[in-house]
């Protein structure tokens, strides 16, 4: 059974449909928003620059009203905190995701209400929407790098891409797991969820932009490390001092278990040296990223200078200089 193809839920709106019967995902929705109004917070509070665009995606959304409920209420929330920091209306990019089979024409015929009750809901001044249909799997790439802000998915991660190999005829009496499935049947389908669940996160680690390329353009660190005869030349241009030596070192990324490790305990020097960087760095970084993401950003760079430090040998250049006025 290739799940792909012929996953969907019932179109239209007729008695047997999914937008008739869907109360109880709706409801599950609305248990989990308290959670997602604090995600909206927080990403916003992290944001030091003005918001211009904000790309929200909807994965696994169905052609049902819930999709459109959750797409309010989200809206409705960065509207209402926007307003607050910044005055001008922003534009969202919308994005509904979900498998090629799913009814997204009964969606799309949707918006033009959507808009309606939202502009009477919050005002016509909340911004511009642009709306875009996605197919396609998600536990695979959807989207490219660092494009979206806000991933939502709900009653969908349960959904594995396939039935776990060789299942047909093992699960007997069963269409399901439950009590009386063989233990090599759970085994089976947690592995494939184990796989899955991986595999988005890790897709979604490629699309959500943590830190929005502009706002990386416009941070720039003070910093410039001159060579020895650069600095050499600055000093006789200068004509005040006469130069006596002009010394270079080196000093090993990995010199954390050398004589100056007192506790002769075998320590991590590319977590000391990430540490080392971020004792000077984060006091910059923060006032322009914030401090909730700066966390993230390095850890990330600790695995970064671990990475480096296992392919070659990473080195400190110090330069020493001996003056004499003239």
């Amino acid at each position: 059974m290739e799940v792909s193809k012929i996953l969907h839920m019932n179109s239209g709106v007729g008695d047997k449909s999914y937008a008739k019967n869907s109360l109880l995902q709706r409801k599950a929705m609305s248990k989990a928003w308290p959670i997602i109004k604090e995600a909206i917070e927080d990403y916003l509070c992290t944001e030091n620059t003005p918001i211009t665009t904000l790309s929200i995606a909807d994965l696994g959304c169905s052609s049902g009203p819930n999709t459109l409920s959750i797409l309010s209420d989200l809206i409705t929330q960065f509207h209402k905190i926007i307003q607050l920091h910044h005055n001008k209306p922003i534009q969202y990019q919308i994005f509904f995701n979900d498998l090629p089979s799913n009814d997204f024409n009964f969606l799309f015929r949707s918006l033009s209400k959507f808009l309606e009750d939202l502009k009477n809901q919050i005002g016509t001044d909340f911004g511009t929407c642009f709306f875009n249909g996605v197919p396609g799997s998600f536990y695979g790439r959807l989207f490219p790098n660092k494009s979206l802000h806000f991933v939502h998915s709900s009653y969908t991660l349960h959904w594995l891409s396939k039935v776990s190999e060789g299942m047909e005829m093992v699960n007997k009496g069963n269409i399901f797991i439950n009590r009386t499935s063989p233990k090599n049947v759970i085994e089976g389908y947690y592995k494939q969820f184990q796989k899955d669940f991986s595999l988005f996160l890790k897709c979604r680690g490629e699309e959500i932009g943590m830190i929005r390329e502009e706002k990386v353009d416009r941070f720039n660190v003070p910093n410039f490390m001159p060579s020895s005869e650069e600095v050499k030349t600055e000093v006789l241009k200068e004509g005040s001092f006469i130069v006596n030596r002009v010394e270079v070192a080196r000093i090993d990324w990995n010199s954390y278990n050398d004589e100056f490790n007192q506790s002769n305990v075998f320590v991590d020097s590319s977590y000391c040296y990430a540490k080392c960087i971020r004792s000077v760095f984060e006091p910059l970084m923060i006032p322009h990223f914030g401090e909730a993401i700066v966390e993230e950003l390095f850890h990330k760079f600790g695995k970064i200078v671990k990475d480096e430090m296992s392919k070659k040998q990473c080195q400190e250049t110090n330069i020493t200089i001996s003056l004499t006025k003239k």
